[in-house]
Parts: structure tokens; sequence; C-alpha cells
């Protein structure tokens, strides 16, 4: 019916905007269609979109505009991370308590069992996994990128102990739905928020807090911008630095 119902949009005379939540399959149908089709990617937001979403308004100044870089980073730009982490930030701030701009323990609590963002990875995953073949082998390879990502096709089959033919069929299932992508022939997520809830909640048992923590920490580190710190300047420009000098700015010579 969806290549029938693809004729039919290129046979009529009106126009359409149409949407997916799904592109590989988008890119798949529409290759060999009319070019009457213009796809538009939707670009992930800025920094200054995040800002705008944080609304921290105009006295938070630097301190403001690092929130927002490192809520865009955590939230790997995407719309309804930033909206979640938005209104948990802002909900630390009406509660008075400290931390009102800490988006680690934001993420942490949007991670956790109930939390929006948990609950968002929990609903994209089973969608997607149910619109694609071979359920339980795709979850065991997610589970096995979600230990270790960057793997090749030999490495997950040894894993998986399947064949590699038949290992490359459950990843072209897994990259049809956008769960996956391949670059140099190494897989990984393409969702890194879902990679950690599958490392927190795709298991027997529930995560305790620190658990929670040590993953969030883990995602958060490499991720978060580093704080611009101004660069030292002499009192007296254009002064050559005496020794007296050298020694109290630690400054080190070097020939």
């Amino acid at each position: 019916m969806l290549y029938d119902f693809a004729d039919g949009v290129v046979g009529s005379a009106n126009r359409f905007v149409l949407s997916s939540r799904y592109t590989a399959r988008t890119l798949r149908l529409l290759r060999e269609r009319s070019a009457r089709f213009e796809v538009i990617h939707v670009p992930s937001l800025t920094v200054e979109d995040t800002l705008d979403m944080l609304d921290l308004g105009d006295s938070a100044g630097a301190d403001a505009e690092f929130t927002a870089r490192t809520v865009h980073a955590l939230a790997d730009g995407r719309p309804s991370y930033v909206q979640s982490l938005s209104g948990e930030l802002r909900h630390m701030r009406d509660a008075g308590g400290p931390g009102g701009d800490d988006a680690v323990s934001a993420l942490a609590a949007l991670m956790g069992i109930g939390g929006r963002i948990a609950n968002d990875c929990n609903f994209c995953y089973e969608l997607r996994l149910h619109r694609a073949r071979g359920y339980g082998a795709l979850k065991a390879i997610l589970e096995i990128l979600a230990d270790e990502e960057g793997l090749t096709l030999t490495e997950i089959s040894q894993q998986l102990q399947r064949t590699p033919g038949s290992t490359k069929d459950y990843l072209s299932w897994l990259e049809d739905v956008d769960l996956v992508l391949s670059r140099q022939k190494r897989y990984s997520y393409v969702d890194p928020l879902l990679r950690v809830w599958v490392r927190l909640h795709c298991r027997p048992s529930q995560p305790t807090d620190d658990e929670l923590a040590r993953e969030v920490h883990r995602y958060a580190l490499p991720r978060l911008p580093q704080p611009t710190e101004p660069a030292l300047v002499m009192a007296s420009a254009g002064a050559v630095p005496s020794d007296d000098d050298r020694k109290a700015w630690g400054i080190i010579e070097i020939d």
C-alpha cells in the first residue's frame, strides 16, 4: 500500500507535505520515484535554539550560554530531549534547591524509572523493533552494541553466535528502522541516549541509584563543554617581566 500511495501522490495534481520518523525507509521508497519529491532532512537544534528553549533570561549571561551548550551536548541536539531537560531544570530552579543549572543531575532524574526521557526511549525502542523483523535477535544485537560500540560485522556475529550472513541481515533490519548506523563498517547507535537507556533498563533487575548515576556520568563526561577561562595578562602591558615576576606567575622558560 505504501508504494501505491507514493505513486498516487506522484500522479496527483495536488501538493503534499509528508513526514516520517523512518529516514532510511523514506529514502528507499523515493529512490526511484518522480523528481516531484523534495526530501528535506530536519536539522538538529543549534546551541542558540537550545538557549531559547531553556528560557533562562538575559541576566544569566555566560552561565546561560554554558548551560545551553551543556544541554545541547547531552541531548545530542534532539528537540524532545532538550525540551525534557529544559523542563526538569526549570522544576529544579522552582523547587529552590541547589543544582538549578546542573544538566547532568537533570538527565539522571529523567533517565530513571518513570523519567520522561526513559519513557521516550522505551517508546522508541519498542516502536521501531516491532516495525522490523527478527525482534529477539535485534534486541540481542542492541545489547551487544550497548556494551561496546564500533564493532564490526564479524565481531557482532561472534558474540551473537550466528553466521555473518544472518547477522548482516539483522543489522540491515536495524538500519532500516534507524536504530543503528554503520561508519567504515563499524556499527553504533543512531541515538546515543537510547544506548544509555538499554544499558540501564534492558536487564533483569531495575537500576540502582548508584548505577544510574554511574551510567549517566559515563555518558556525560566526554560530552560536557569546557568552560572558557580568561587568559592571564600582565598588569603592565608591554613591560618585560623580571625574574621575580616570572616566579610569581609560574612561567617556565624553555630554550
